[in-house]
């Protein structure tokens, strides 16, 4: 291995040696004193963050091209390891409150974040597979941690069967495009497509279709979005708000690697399915999310809803001139998107109780204005924000994508993201309802790790909603670099 790729792998290679070593050290920790495996874990992944920071400005590509190390990995690194860190928080008071306390939950968790940076640094469409492989079967695990608690071991065998099946067509989808061009990298692949010389090209746009249904399921994109609303509710609720974010981004990390760099020659022929893709998904998404009374349910319908969002920047695409924009523009949604959620998130584990899943339906949110003041308006600054009410972060990532679609002449799909926000504006906004217009007694933790978590993502939230273009200017330069 030469110093250059050690370079390239060290923020990945230090989270995945931690997190092994963390397991063997936590077998010396007590219980009741895993808050040491926590904090352990926290500084590895604030190490592999530093490391991050060093690689931004500095694009390489290592292992004979096979991990790339450029902005738009940079972008996303720093994006999952600050939600991993997240992560920590939400679960910290959590699981010693519903008595599933174990440290190999935060080994687990740097391993699913090391899936995911391996995602967005991926070159290769075999790395691709092995780091979905990596996110996702400890995800697996972590949606049935609360054993032998019923519903949270059916949603971590859904989660399972399901994400095995989607894994299939993306094993699939690798082999055709393999046998249609004879090269799994990205650099070879996009050789011999501008070339021409691809004697299959049905055989290669079958494979571009199998690779775009396997990471469907991953960002829950309509039709594959029906195992979110059951395994988010199952899950412990940290689960659920980490897995709203990272596999998420991380899904679309592949998607905007591999769709950017390969199919540009196919963009123009997808713009139908894209289209389609997310206007179905905003649809279904906000409208079945009216009738949730489960936050939890309402919330994974919301994700869904906002996976649309971010798709709909896929179908400019097919406009060299709007490429650019479009890409900068899903980054910034999703980096808004996970500030939004984790400080959701965090609300809602605040006021789970421990005994059989009280605190999650929404009228248990009812008089929180009044016993905590501060957490019910951390609660309706993130609820605005998903609505897209101005001047709040959510507003101006919808703002971003609407214009350029609008200027791609997509105006259809946007007057369609427009009338899905204002159906989203009902149920986000009768929460505020519940919280500040109905009486109630509701109960929520004061937990200093998931305080902190709320505060410090509702204040990004709102210095963010003041600059918003310099959140932009990063997610713009953080664009794909190509390396050959």
């Amino acid at each position: 291995m030469s110093a250059n790729d050690f370079y390239a792998i060290s923020p990945l290679g230090l989270l995945l040696v931690w997190a092994m070593v963390l397991l063997l050290v936590d077998l010396f920790i007590p219980d009741g004193h895993k808050g040491w495996t926590a904090l352990l874990a926290g500084m590895g992944m604030v190490a592999s963050l530093a490391l991050t920071l060093t690689q931004i400005n500095r694009p390489t590509a290592a292992f004979n091209g096979m991990l790339l190390v450029d902005g738009f990995a940079a972008f996303l690194n720093v994006l999952f390891l600050s939600s991993g860190l997240a992560g920590i928080g939400l679960a910290y008071d959590y699981l010693k409150r519903m008595g599933i306390e174990r440290g190999e939950y935060y080994s687990l968790l740097m391993f699913t974040v090391g899936g995911m940076m391996l995602m967005a640094q991926a070159g290769d469409l075999i790395v691709v597979f092995l780091a979905l492989e990596l996110l996702s079967i400890p995800l697996y695990v972590m949606a049935g941690f609360a054993r032998p608690r019923l519903d949270s071991e059916e949603a971590s065998l859904k989660y399972f069967l399901l994400g095995s099946f989607a894994s299939g067509f993306v094993l699939f989808g690798v082999a055709m495009i393999y046998g249609a061009t004879g090269h799994t990298g990205l650099q070879e692949i996009i050789a011999v497509l501008h070339a021409g010389q691809s004697n299959f090209p049905v055989l290669f746009l079958i494979g571009s279709a199998m690779l775009l249904v396997g990471f469907g399921f991953k960002v829950a994109a309509v039709p594959f979005h029906m195992w979110t609303p059951d395994v988010y509710q199952g899950s412990p609720s940290p689960v659920s708000g980490f897995m709203s974010v990272g596999a998420k981004a991380a899904g679309f990390a592949a998607l905007l690697r591999v769709f950017v760099l390969i199919f540009p020659s196919l963009a123009t022929d997808l713009i139908p399915v894209t289209w389609l893709g997310a206007a179905l998904t905003m649809i279904v998404g906000n409208i079945l999310a009216i009738s949730q009374s489960n936050i939890k349910r309402m919330l994974a319908y919301s994700s869904i809803a906002h996976a649309g969002y971010i798709l709909m920047a896929f179908v400019p695409f097919g406009n060299p001139k709007f490429a650019p924009d479009a890409v900068a523009s899903a980054l910034f949604y999703l980096a808004t998107y996970a500030l939004t959620s984790i400080g959701a998130w965090a609300v809602v584990i605040a006021m789970e109780q421990s005994e059989g899943g009280k605190g999650l339906d929404l009228s248990d949110y009812a008089g929180l204005s009044r016993r905590y003041p501060v957490l019910s308006a951390a609660m309706a600054i993130f609820m605005l924000s998903f609505t897209g009410v101005p001047p709040l972060v959510g507003f101006w990532g919808k703002f971003y994508l609407f214009r350029t679609v609008i200027e791609a002449g997509f105006i259809n799909l946007a007057v369609i993201g427009l009338i899905t926000s204002i159906i989203s504006a009902f149920y986000y906004l009768r929460v505020i309802y519940w919280m500040y217009m109905r009486e109630g007694q509701p109960t929520a933790r004061r937990e200093g790790w998931l305080n902190l978590t709320v505060i410090v993502s509702a204040v990004v939230v709102l210095v963010i909603s003041i600059l918003p273009n310099t959140l932009f200017t990063l997610a713009a330069q953080a664009n794909l670099i190509k390396f050959f």
